[in-house]
């Protein structure tokens, strides 16, 4: 059997139906088997990073394995941007690239290339991924796919990576004859955790301001149902990290929203205010707690379930203390967590005023739709949240427009809204629509910006070849905004290439929709705002993009100033009003 083949069938065999790839010299046979194989669809978008994006938003959707391949040189380095979106969003994602034949490899020899467009692709992408290994073996294929994937959706899963020389995917081999993988059985020591869970419950008895924080490991661990049980079990009110926002719909009392860096203030007091933190899937990074940790949540108990070591650790260095460290798998934690007995409080005081914050501070105030000129994000923001129905799916892109989307949209049932949150490169959300379309054939609601827009802009040519059913919203403030939010701060308005005056070229993007062939609409105030909302996400021709006219300096608020803790956003509340929200001890 031609290894070509081989590895068509050992995709099919995982569960994986389409695959990304874009062609070159050094990946042929494999592309090509791949393509005859009966069980596979091969989509060949038009740049490898649009590839690997579409990838690993495949793989988001289907809760499998993501597959990208691509040549040798080139090819495999432009995949390295959507492979750091699946590695810091712990994403299981293999990639294949393509290799020089063995013979023309440098090896030992203190030059930098021998073949032609021969790179050390397997180096260059080690800090990125799980698991880098160049194929040298034919009869080590079966053991190196096989470790692959292992290791790709194991523990916490990630990218993995096999670049194969050109020869090795033309050589001969017998399948029966080919060295297997074995995983290590691992022993897990329920002893300690069951220990570890009756402390935290112990801590909640004594709690009288508790608050559940659900993270994307919730997610990736495929843990979700788990996870909404305990808080069923619980009634406790949740904050929802941006990657957990479409764990539990925004309508639910007990949801305060999310908290942090550009979180709604009633997130933000709702944590601050907190005398417990159960923290589920999360490694609580700065954009939640702020670039002071120490400040965060500093009057409660804090227990966070971390499935890796090394985000436990950092706590203590950086200067927070985490009382109750659970460095186990969110599954083994639900699972004893939800057959013990949970004495339930009422906290009725706690969820009033949690529920009080919500209602007074909304990310989207009434006086924004007395705007004439131009349209307000957050005015949009709730305008599309309304129209869109139960079972939508929703990816927004970097900057000012993923920001606005997870302040102001405010998710229903059965939908799911993602980004690709820790890397957050501009230009995600386009080629993500088409995995997640591919994934599901689902129509797919993309929210992108102008800057975000032209990074992947020629992947409108793959969505009009599959006439892909993308809704792109684009939000038009001929500008990079959050840029100029930061230059506003710290460059005193000194706006260098972030806007047109200062040299970034931005085109009419409905032009280049319709030389594209795809329908358009516009949006230039909030007169017609509900109404062509509701055409776009109605059209069923195919892919249509809609044009959103904002202001030039529109702003991220509330957004929080930097080395301030978080429950202390600009733009800053009176301080009667601000000491009368805090319960624990303001920062002088």
């Amino acid at each position: 059997m031609k290894i070509s083949d081989y590895i068509a069938d050992f995709l099919v065999k995982n569960g994986v139906v389409h695959v990304f790839g874009i062609t070159g010299g050094s990946i042929i046979h494999i592309l090509d088997s791949i393509e005859k194989n009966p069980k596979l669809i091969l989509i060949p978008p038009n740049h490898e990073q649009a590839a690997a994006m579409a990838a690993d938003a495949y793989s988001r959707m289907t809760k499998n394995l993501g597959v990208v391949v691509t040549t040798s040189g080139p090819g495999a380095t432009n995949l390295i941007t959507g492979t750091c979106c699946s590695y810091f969003d712990s994403i299981p994602v293999l990639c294949i690239t393509g290799q020089e034949v063995r013979a023309q490899l440098k090896k030992d020899f203190k030059v930098r290339q021998i073949g032609f467009q021969e790179t050390d692709v397997v180096n260059i992408f080690k800090p990125i991924t799980k698991y880098s290994k160049l194929v040298d073996d034919p009869k080590m294929i079966r053991y190196y796919l096989e470790e692959a994937v292992y290791i790709a959706k194991s523990g916490r899963p990630g990218p993995v990576l096999l670049d194969i020389p050109d020869d090795i995917q033309r050589c001969e081999i017998d399948p029966e004859k080919l060295a297997k993988f074995i995983p290590e059985t691992k022993n897990i020591d329920f002893i300690n955790l069951n220990i570890k869970v009756n402390e935290t419950l112990e801590a909640l008895k004594n709690s009288k301001r508790p608050v559940l924080i659900f993270g994307n490991g919730i997610k990736v661990g495929k843990a979700e149902e788990k996870a909404k049980k305990l808080f069923q079990k619980m009634k406790i009110p949740v904050a929802l990290t941006w990657a957990a926002r479409d764990i539990i719909p925004y309508n639910h009392p007990l949801v305060i929203e999310n908290f942090g860096v550009s979180a709604g203030r009633a997130g933000n007091f709702a944590v601050q205010n907190s005398d417990f933190i159960l923290a589920l899937g999360t490694r609580l990074d700065t954009h939640e707690t702020g670039i002071k940790i120490p400040t965060f949540a500093r009057d409660a108990i804090k227990i966070v379930v971390d499935i890796e070591a090394g985000e436990l650790d950092k706590y203590e260095k950086r200067g927070m203390k985490v009382d109750i460290p659970i460095n186990y798998d969110i599954n083994d934690f639900l699972d004893i967590i939800l057959k013990k007995d949970i004495e339930i409080k009422d906290f009725f005081d706690w969820k009033k005023k949690v529920n009080e914050w919500k209602e007074k501070y909304p990310i989207c105030l009434p006086e924004y739709y007395n705007q004439k000129e131009k349209v307000n994000p957050y005015c949009f923001m709730d305008v599309l949240s309304k129209e869109c129905k139960e079972g939508d799916i929703i990816i927004t892109d970097a900057g000012g427009n993923l920001t606005w989307t997870m302040q102001g949209f405010r998710i229903k049932e059965g939908q799911k809204l993602f980004s690709a949150f820790n890397h957050s490169p501009m230009g995600y959300s386009l080629p993500a629509s088409m995995g997640a379309y591919f994934a599901t054939s689902k129509p797919i609601i993309c929210i992108t910006g102008d800057g975000s827009i032209q990074m992947n802009i020629q992947e409108f040519s793959t969505i009009v070849k599959y006439n892909i059913p993308i809704k792109i919203f684009l939000i038009n403030n001929h500008g990079y905004g959050i840029i100029q939010q930061t230059q506003d701060t710290w460059m005193n308005s000194r706006y260098v290439a972030s806007n047109g005056e200062s040299g970034v070229a931005f085109p009419d993007f409905i032009k280049v929709a319709e030389a594209y062939g795809i329908a358009t609409r516009n949006i230039s105030n909030h007169e017609n705002l509900n109404s062509v909302i509701r055409e776009v996400l109605d059209y069923n021709k195919g892919p249509i993009l809609c044009n959103i006219e904002v202001e030039q300096h529109q702003k991220i608020t509330p957004k929080l100033e930097f080395g301030k803790p978080i429950e202390d956003s600009m733009p800053l509340l009176e301080r009667d009003e601000f000491f009368c929200n805090m319960i624990v001890k303001p920062i002088e």
